[in-house]
C-alpha cells in the first residue's frame, strides 16, 4: 500500500482580534512551513462575504503565495466557476503559469461559495444551471490549451499553457464530470464526508484515460488537529467546532480561541451536527493520528490527502501540520 502525498487546503482564517493582513501573513507562513515539510500542494478556496475568511480573492493570494514559497505547487482549491467567466479564470490563472512555470493548480467547484444574496450580487444578471459547469470546465480546458487556428477568442495569457484543472465536490456530480473528462477528483470529505465513498467507487469506476491523465486519481478532504497529547489536540480542536457550530446555526463569525471542554457544554442534537460535519477529522497525538490516517487511506486507497488544519495559535497550528507529517 502507497503512503498518499499531502497537501494543504487554507481558507486564510481571520481570527479573533487579528486582521485580515494578518491572516494572509499566516497563511504564507504555513505554505512555506507545508513546502519545508514536503507538501505537494498548497491551496486556498474561494468564499465570499464571511467575516472569519479572507480567500475571496483567490487568484490573488494564489500568486502572493507562489511568489513567496520555492517548489510547492499553489492553487484552488477551488475556483467556484459560477462565479465567473471562463475567459477570466483562463486569463487568470494563465498569467499565474506564465509567472510560475510548473507550480500552478486550478481546481473547480461548481457551487457559489456564498449565500444567496452574496450570489447574485457575483453574478449579476448571469443565470446558471447545472448544466453550465460541464459546458464551462470545457471552455477553460480549450482557453488553456493550444491556440487553434481560426479560434475567435483567445485567453492571453492561457493559451497553451495547459494548467492542471481538478474538479472537485461534494457529490456525485463532480465525480461523474471528472471520471467522463478524465480528471483528476478532489472530494470535499473535510465537511461533507457522507458521499464520500459513493463518489471515489463512481469516479473509479467510470474513469476514462484522456490526456492529461492515464488513470484515476483521488484526493480527499481530512481535517487534522495534532497536538504532543490527545488532550491537548481536542482542546485546540474546539476552535473548530466553534466554526462548524456557526455554519449549522447561520451564525458565521471569527475563528475562536479554544474553549475548554467546549462539546459537553452542548447539546446533543449540536453535538451530533458537529460530529456529522466532522466525521472524517482525525484529532490528537501522534500516535492517534498515525491510526486515523491509516484507517483512512485503507477505507479509500486514496492518492492525496488535503489537510485542513485550522488552530487558533498560528504556531500551534506549524506545530500540528508537523506532527501530521511525521505520523503519516
Amino acid at each position: 500500500m502507497t503512503t498518499p502525498l499531502l497537501s494543504l487546503l487554507d481558507l486564510v482564517a481571520v481570527r479573533e482580534g487579528g486582521t485580515v493582513a494578518q491572516a494572509i501573513d499566516i497563511a504564507v507562513r504555513t505554505a512555506q512551513k507545508a513546502e519545508a515539510l514536503g507538501f505537494t500542494r498548497y491551496w486556498l478556496a474561494e468564499h465570499h462575504n464571511m467575516p472569519g475568511i479572507a480567500s475571496s480573492a483567490t487568484a490573488v493570494l494564489v500568486g502572493h503565495v507562489a511568489g513567496a514559497t520555492q517548489r510547492i505547487r499553489v492553487g484552488s482549491g477551488g475556483v467556484m466557476l459560477p462565479n465567473h467567466a471562463p475567459l477570466v479564470v483562463a486569463e487568470a490563472f494563465g498569467t499565474l503559469a506564465t509567472l510560475y512555470p510548473g507550480r500552478i493548480d486550478l481546481g473547480l467547484g461548481r457551487a457559489p461559495g456564498t449565500d444567496r444574496v452574496t450570489m447574485r450580487a457575483l453574478r449579476r444578471d448571469r443565470m446558471e444551471s447545472e448544466s453550465d459547469f460541464p459546458r464551462d470546465v470545457t471552455e477553460l480546458q480549450r482557453l488553456l490549451g493550444p491556440a487553434q487556428p481560426g479560434q475567435a477568442i483567445t485567453a492571453v495569457p492561457g493559451a497553451g499553457t495547459e494548467v492542471p484543472i481538478w474538479l472537485l465536490g461534494s457529490s456525485l456530480f463532480s465525480a461523474q464530470l471528472a471520471a467522463e473528462k478524465g480528471l483528476p477528483y478532489a472530494f470535499a470529505s473535510h465537511f461533507a464526508p457522507r458521499l464520500l465513498q459513493p463518489a471515489i467507487e463512481l469516479y473509479r469506476r467510470q474513469f476514462r484515460p484522456s490526456r492529461v491523465l492515464g488513470r484515476p486519481w483521488v484526493m480527499i478532504g481530512v481535517l487534522v488537529i495534532a497536538a504532543p497529547t490527545d488532550a491537548e489536540a481536542e482542546l485546540l480542536a474546539s476552535s473548530t467546532y466553534q466554526r462548524v457550530l456557526g455554519i449549522v446555526t447561520g451564525r458565521r463569525g471569527l475563528l475562536a480561541p479554544p474553549v475548554p471542554d467546549f462539546m459537553a457544554r452542548l447539546g446533543e442534537a449540536e453535538r451530533m451536527a458537529i460530529a456529522d460535519f466532522l466525521a472524517l477529522a482525525v484529532v490528537g497525538g501522534p500516535e492517534t493520528v498515525h491510526q486515523g490516517f491509516a484507517a483512512i487511506h485503507e477505507a479509500t486507497q486514496a492518492d492525496e490527502f488535503m489537510l485542513v488544519c485550522d488552530v487558533f495559535d498560528a504556531g500551534l497550528r506549524l506545530r500540528s501540520l508537523e506532527i501530521a507529517a511525521h505520523a503519516l
